[in-house]
């Protein structure tokens, strides 16, 4: 583990998938990738609380 300072430059990874298996790989992907990082499938964060209502 190395922490990102100042001297760091954050990068990001994107990946192009053609065709219809392509687009298949791709929404694999994001899903797992959504899963182990609790992001909702709109890319939102998902939050421990909830505000509004529900169905309590």
């Amino acid at each position: 583990y190395i922490p990102l300072t100042n001297n760091h430059i954050k990068r990001e990874c994107i990946r192009v998938h053609d065709g219809q298996a392509g687009v298949k790989i791709g929404n694999d992907c994001w899903e797992l990738y959504s899963l182990e990082n609790c992001i909702k499938h709109d890319g939102k964060m998902k939050s421990d609380k909830t505000i509004g209502g529900g169905d309590d």
